[in-house]
C-alpha cells in the first residue's frame, strides 16, 4: 500500500484530462489537498466533452455549451487552487478518429514545458474511448528517457466509466495508491457543481451523493474518513 507523504518537498503535478469534469471527478480533492500543501499543478483538458451528444459533429452548433464548459473547468480549478487549466479541444469521444502520434506529441509538448515530476491521468481499462486514448498518449509521452521530468505516474478513477466496462475486456480498475481527503472533500464537491450540465440526480454515479459515498467507501478500506484511490503505474526513485 503506498500513501503520499506531507514530508515530501514541494513538487509540479500534471493532470490530463479527457473531457471537462474527467479532472475533478478523478482526483479533485486530491487536487485541492496538494495545492494546499504548496505544490504547482496543471490541468491539461484534452477533448471539448460536447459535441458527441449531437447527430452532428459541427462545433459551431455548440458553441454556447463549449463555452459554458470551458468556463466550468476554469471556476472548478479556482476552486481547487490550481496554476493553469489548458484545453486541447480534440473532438469530444472521437479521439480514436485522431493519429495517435499526433495526440502523444501535445501531451509531450506540454510536459516539455512544464516539466511535472508527477503526472496523473485516466485508467487504461476506462469504458470511455477518449480515457482510453489519453491514457496510451500519457504513457508514451512519458516513457522513461534519460533526463525526463516525470517520476510518478498515477492514474486515477471516473465514475460512469471505469466501474462500467465488461468484465474482462480490459484491465480492472485495482487502487494501491490511496490520498486522504478528508479536509478537501468539500472542495471537490464544490468544485463539481461548478459544472452544471455534467452532473447529474442521484442515483446516477455522477451524482454529488455517489461522489461522496465513493470517497466513504475508499477512505473505509484503507482507515480514513474519506479518501480518493489510484492506481500506481510508475515511481522512479
Amino acid at each position: 500500500m503506498e500513501y503520499s507523504s506531507k514530508k515530501e518537498m514541494s513538487k509540479i503535478i500534471l493532470v490530463v484530462a479527457a473531457h471537462p469534469d474527467d479532472e475533478v471527478l478523478g482526483c479533485g480533492a486530491s487536487i485541492a489537498k496538494w495545492t494546499a500543501s504548496g505544490d504547482i499543478v496543471h490541468i491539461l483538458i484534452m477533448a471539448e466533452g460536447q459535441t458527441s451528444r449531437e447527430t452532428s459533429k459541427k462545433r459551431n452548433t455548440k458553441i454556447k455549451e463549449l463555452s459554458e464548459l470551458i468556463e466550468s473547468a476554469e471556476q472548478a480549478g479556482k476552486v481547487l487552487g490550481v496554476t493553469s487549466v489548458n484545453f486541447l479541444n480534440l473532438p469530444d469521444n472521437r479521439m480514436d478518429s485522431l493519429n495517435l502520434l499526433d495526440v502523444t506529441k501535445a501531451v509531450e509538448k506540454v510536459i516539455e514545458e512544464l516539466k511535472p515530476q508527477i503526472v496523473i491521468t485516466h485508467h487504461s481499462g476506462d469504458l470511455n474511448i477518449d480515457h482510453r486514448i489519453t491514457h496510451e498518449a500519457v504513457m508514451t509521452a512519458c516513457r522513461p528517457q534519460p533526463g525526463h521530468s516525470v517520476r510518478r505516474l498515477l492514474a486515477f478513477e471516473v465514475v460512469s466509466s471505469t466501474e462500467w466496462q465488461s468484465i474482462g475486456s480490459y484491465a480492472t480498475f485495482q487502487p494501491n495508491w490511496f490520498e486522504n481527503v478528508r479536509e478537501t472533500i468539500d472542495l471537490k464537491l464544490t468544485a463539481l457543481s461548478m459544472y452544471k450540465s455534467e452532473m447529474r440526480n442521484w442515483p446516477h454515479p455522477r451524482s454529488l451523493v455517489n461522489i461522496t459515498n465513493l470517497s466513504k467507501f475508499r477512505g473505509s478500506s484503507v482507515g480514513f474518513e474519506a479518501a480518493e484511490a489510484f492506481m500506481l503505474i510508475r515511481e522512479l526513485k
